[in-house]
């Protein structure tokens, strides 16, 4: 399916919370991605994804709707050379292989745009389908921490997925 990734503008706010005010798409997100996903949290997310130079959070858009979103978010002090990867899209579009096809691109990207070695993902352990994604976009699994994510009034195994950086970028 076509897609483009593509900064984000104040008018996917409709389609943005639309898509994001969705359960099974928050479940496996961080307490950052609230449920129900309000008009109030689609403009602070706008404005927090237009706020990076050079950017770090980009729509996925099909059709001219704002679906999803995928960023790279370099860290800082001795992580200074690690960015971690988070991302979504909204379960109309599941299974169609946008994600990973938006996956490359972005850690093309990270790589290309920022001084950084290593672009890292986290996933709960019961998040299969993410971890299918990531293992098929060449990331590799290298740590699995036990009993460290708390969501919902429930305990997770935290998986952590990287790439490194090739050579020739």
């Amino acid at each position: 399916m076509q897609f483009e990734l593509r900064p984000f503008h104040l008018n996917d706010l409709s389609s943005l919370v639309k898509h994001a005010n969705n359960y099974n798409i928050a479940k496996n997100l961080s307490n950052k991605f609230p449920f129900p996903y309000t008009q109030d949290h689609g403009v602070a997310f706008i404005n927090l994804a237009l706020s990076a130079n050079p950017l770090q959070i980009f729509a996925i858009v099909i059709k001219g709707q704002a679906v999803g979103s995928i960023g790279v978010h370099p860290q800082a002090d001795f992580y200074c050379k690690n960015a971690e990867m988070g991302y979504w899209i909204a379960e109309d579009y599941w299974g169609q292989g946008i994600v990973p096809e938006a996956i490359k691109l972005m850690v093309n990207y990270g790589f290309k745009t920022f001084d950084i070695t290593r672009i890292y993902a986290r996933t709960f352990d019961t998040n299969i389908k993410s971890q299918r994604v990531l293992e098929k976009t060449g990331f590799t699994l290298e740590a699995e921490l036990k009993e460290t994510f708390y969501k919902n009034g429930t305990v997770y195994d935290e998986l952590i997925y990287a790439v490194r950086k090739p050579i020739n970028i």
